[in-house]
């Protein structure tokens, strides 16, 4: 029996070793992150068609004051949002661990959606956004520094094609199976679909190891046992490890003691700039879909909900490309994947003004154009989103330390958040008075137009002012100085 005991004794340590690698490893964590934002946008979206009934029906909102407060509710998400974002973002890169603002995101948004299902007065609905924005704020600018955190500086781009999924798929999907399942099964249901997402999110959320804190608790065990072993060394060695860091800064960053804020430098930056700029153009172009397309299909081939939940499935499914233009980031610079693909989808955007009618050929044009729209814009948001590390990093290899020893990954995913959020307000109110006043062909080729526009900053400062035979992984001081 003793050895037996031992045996298993034995075992455990080593089972508990593998779970905690796993619950650390790259692929976890690029998962666990890119369903936090999968579930953050998507809660925010599947909310939107329950709203009329819920201002109506449950806080006693007059039907004509519902676009009314449906907007006060937007702006008060958008509020917190802006807020929470730089904020979370500051605090997260002087933090010592990524997971907890990260779980107090959660909290955020488990308790907004809690008041969500239960609030019959306004107040309290009002509030729930509140509390969904600033989840927002800190999910996507820790979320995504953690993923920085974990991820080689090779793999950024692919990483952030994972995260690109997540974010196509919530964005699109949300409002649409929201609106099924609150026709079909009511109220509630719409939020036990909620609660399962966020029920997910926690297990994720909970079970990460950061593999930052981990790395740098080995390596000062590893100084420390050196220092140990080392007699004649150990009082240089130990200042050495306790300055290090802090004399380079010194030396590289002489101006340290005057540090201009991490996001006034980033928003300095024109390739910073165009990366935010992209962003939001690739929310916009994605959110406008949400407002036009399913009233286009009802009115043009008279579909209901079902045939307007399903008609977006053409731009959802390339969201599985992401990766792949990641990658190609990640091997072959941003630039021109950008800007061949807001190119592309130009022309795909404007010819949709000719679906008119009610005809298979018709309906079979749209699946095709669609498709070809999703697949374009599933590509453009990796090299956008990867791009923004990218400026980081260069700028870190000109000039060590000019973000201080904390980095500054957080704070620029958060304002990158702020961008992809005002892309959404800017593309559901823009699609939204076009087609109104103007109609359906006129809001596609306005969009078109919109994407062809962004070609030109992209080419010229995406991965640095434009400059013949300059490539990414070669001179990044050339790149930089005029980024």
């Amino acid at each position: 029996m003793g050895l037996k005991a031992r045996i298993l004794s034995s075992k455990i340590p080593k089972a508990l070793r593998v779970i905690s690698k796993a619950r650390s490893s790259k692929w976890f964590i690029i998962t666990a992150v890119s369903i936090a934002i999968f579930t953050d946008t998507f809660l925010y979206g599947v909310i939107v068609p329950v709203l009329p009934f819920a201002l109506t029906e449950r806080a006693g909102i007059a039907a004509d004051r519902v676009q009314f407060w449906t907007s006060i509710m937007l702006a008060a998400y958008s509020a917190s949002l802006v807020v929470a974002a730089p904020i979370s973002g500051y605090f997260a890169d002087h933090s010592r661990s990524r997971q907890s603002p990260f779980l107090l995101g959660l909290l955020a948004l488990s308790g907004g959606t809690v008041m969500l299902c239960v609030g019959k007065n306004i107040g309290i609905l009002v509030a729930a956004r509140v509390l969904q924005g600033f989840s927002s704020g800190l999910v996507w600018s820790v979320g995504l520094a953690l993923l920085i955190d974990t991820v080689g500086s090779d793999q950024i781009g692919q990483a952030m094609g994972y995260v690109g999924i997540g974010i196509n798929l919530g964005v699109l999907l949300s409002p649409l199976l929201g609106g099924l399942v609150f026709d079909r099964k009511g109220y509630y249901s719409v939020f036990a679909m909620a609660f399962g997402l966020i029920a997910l999110d926690i297990i994720l959320r909970l079970a990460i190891v950061e593999r930052k804190p981990a790395v740098q608790a080995s390596g000062l065990q590893e100084d420390t046992q050196s220092i140990l072993t080392s007699n004649d060394n150990r009082e240089s060695q130990r200042v050495s490890i306790e300055n290090r860091h802090e004399g380079d800064i010194r030396q590289n960053n002489p101006t340290s003691k005057r540090r201009v804020p991490a996001a006034f430098r980033l928003l300095s930056s024109k390739r910073f700039a165009v990366a935010i700029f992209v962003s939001l153009v690739q929310a916009a172009l994605t959110s406008s879909f949400d407002t036009i397309l399913p009233l286009f299909v009802r009115d043009t081939f008279g579909w209901d909900a079902t045939g307007a939940g399903l008609i977006f499935l053409p731009i959802a499914i390339p969201a599985v490309v992401s990766p792949v233009a990641g990658w190609i980031s990640d091997r072959y610079g941003t630039r021109w994947l950008a800007a061949i693909s807001l190119l592309l989808v130009c022309p795909f955007l404007v010819c949709l003004r000719y679906v008119t009618h009610n005809t298979i050929s018709q309906k079979i044009l749209l699946v095709g154009l669609l498709f070809g729209t999703g697949l374009c814009l599933n590509v453009i948001l990796a090299p956008a989103m990867a791009e923004i590390a990218y400026v980081i990093e260069a700028k870190e290899k000109k000039t060590p330390g000019i973000f201080g020893p904390s980095g500054a990954y957080a704070q620029a995913y958060g304002l990158s958040c702020l961008a992809f959020a005002a892309g959404g307000v800017v593309g559901s109110i823009w699609a939204g008075m076009i087609v109104d006043r103007s109609g359906w062909s006129t809001v596609t080729w306005t969009l078109g137009l919109l994407s062809a526009v962004t070609v030109i900053p992209v080419v010229f400062w995406m991965g640095g002012r434009l400059r013949m035979g300059v490539r990414r992984e070669g001179d990044e001081e050339a790149i930089e100085q005029t980024s």
